[in-house]
């Protein structure tokens, strides 16, 4: 299969850095994962949503954008942990809608989002890891992450219905390939069968849309 760039999308303790790591190491394809930075911003957000949450979200898509365009000249397939996609359609906007940025500074980041996207290679496929957000919050209070388990359930049930748009956005304008994968009712990680079904699926899209 030529090289392809597959990026891996679904909300906070779906297992997306788990799943990244199983299909690469099935391929042998090379995984980027979400890099962790000091927001210089972060601590200042926390005081004051709504006015400092342009700043970091700025601060993030400046970020992500300097990982995506690392991975533009493809050598072998690239699997990445959330894509530059979700910062502005899912994370920014449901910043927005709680009420901690302004509509004048919304209509800013999507501007300069878009210019930056411009020059991006887009995602041959998205594969969207679907959870409920029950499931979500069994699962983060399971890993144990400190700085998660205060997450606002409410929060969580909002970037599920941003992801699902998204998806359903995308699926019907044909921009990305897509690919769903419920995980309420099947583990990919304990139950091989389905794993490797999953696998499977998206190797065989990501090759029809190479040929």
């Amino acid at each position: 299969m030529k090289p392809a760039f597959i990026g891996i999308a679904g909300n906070i303790g779906v297992g997306k850095t788990t799943f990244t790591k199983m299909l690469c190491d099935y391929y042998h394809w090379d995984p980027h994962f979400e890099v962790v930075v000091d927001n210089p911003y972060l601590a200042d957000f926390y005081e004051d949503m709504k006015r400092w949450s342009f700043h970091l979200q700025i601060f993030f898509l400046g970020k992500r954008f300097k990982v995506q365009k690392k991975i533009q000249n493809l050598t072998n397939t690239i699997v990445q942990d959330r894509t530059i996609y979700e910062d502005a359609m899912i994370f920014a906007k449901s910043i927005h809608e709680f009420g901690n940025m302004t509509d004048r500074d919304w209509a800013c980041y999507l501007e300069i989002f878009y210019e930056m996207t411009s020059y991006l290679k887009k995602p041959d496929l998205i594969v969207y890891l679907q959870a409920s957000t029950d499931s979500l919050i069994s699962r983060i209070r399971k890993r144990g992450r400190d700085y998660e388990q205060s997450i606002d359930p409410e929060y969580l049930h909002l970037l599920n219905i941003h992801y699902d748009e998204w998806i359903q956005s995308l699926q019907k304008s044909g921009e990305m390939n897509t690919i769903v994968i419920p995980t309420d009712s099947k583990d990919f990680i304990t139950d091989e069968t389905f794993r490797i079904q999953c696998f499977e699926s998206i190797y065989l899209i990501v090759a029809n849309s190479k040929k």
